[in-house]
């Protein structure tokens, strides 16, 4: 090691030159159910909304609760109703799960993602922020 230069100063000089990393997207919140049981359906007022934030087809977003739930769903107006007594929690836990697999970055932790099919027939969750892409389970 050259004279004059010490580990502690040569370390301050490394950190001083790495630039500060963006704030993390705080805007994005993952939206809370609001749901409403009515005998043995049970009706999310708020899905297309859900939809909206997640950017994905609300369709899409449908068969993926339907399988979780093992209840057949449809999908009206604003609104979607599952043929089955579920919890408010539990649906904001399955939305959280849909929302960690299929819409947020594993690498940045950004939304702002699009899915595309491969000619092999994968499919792949793409990140528009850095760049990222990872196979995942079609919903």
């Amino acid at each position: 090691m050259p004279q004059g230069y010490d580990y502690e100063r040569l370390l301050d000089r490394a950190f001083a030159s790495v630039p500060e990393l963006a704030n993390e997207n705080v805007d994005f919140k993952i939206p809370q159910v609001d749901s409403i049981v009515q005998g043995s359906k049970t009706i999310l007022r708020n899905f297309s909304q859900i939809a909206d934030v997640a950017r994905r087809n609300p369709a899409d977003i449908a068969k993926y609760l339907s399988k979780e739930f093992a209840a057949p769903a449809s999908t009206d107006d604003q609104k979607l109703t599952i043929n089955a007594r579920v919890q408010q929690q539990v649906l904001n836990e399955r939305i959280k799960k849909y929302f960690e697999v299929y819409v947020v970055c594993r690498e940045c932790h950004k939304p702002d993602t699009h899915i595309e099919e491969t000619s092999r027939g994968y499919v792949t969750l793409v990140c528009e922020a850095c760049g990222a892409r990872y196979t995942i389970k079609r919903s």
